[in-house]
């Protein structure tokens, strides 16, 4: 099964590719993406009887888009890449997931993907 997931915004969208079949979901992430990607990643998985084991590749949305998002979505599927020796690539762009699923059906690796914001960080003072 192969993963594509989008924590650009906050509105997370994964599709789960099983062959010729795609399921896709949307949760509203909001302030919890930290908290719960990894759970609901699971629980998706498990609704098509699967496991982060059954995972074959996974291609990610890596920008641009919110910085807390990417960060913490390209950091979550490169360590369950790295972890289970599993193919991941990086795209960009309106038709992001249909580059990442070509390239891995074409067995291509980028073995780490590095978020790409756009623009710097907007990072608030502390407000105590």
């Amino acid at each position: 099964m192969i993963v594509l997931l989008d924590t650009a915004t906050l509105l997370c969208k994964l599709t789960l590719v099983d062959g010729d079949t795609r399921f896709e979901s949307q949760w509203q992430a909001d302030r919890q993406l930290a908290k719960g990607l990894l759970s609901y990643l699971r629980d998706q998985l498990a609704q098509h009887g699967k496991t982060f084991h059954d995972i074959s590749g996974i291609g990610v949305m890596q920008g641009p888009g919110s910085f807390t998002g990417l960060r913490i979505g390209l950091t979550v599927l490169n360590t369950i890449a790295c972890t289970n020796s599993i193919p991941l690539v990086g795209e960009m762009g309106e038709d992001w997931h249909t580059k990442a699923l070509g390239r891995l059906q074409n067995n291509e690796n980028d073995k780490i993907v590095l978020p790409f914001y756009d623009r710097g960080a907007t990072i608030t003072t502390p407000r105590k």
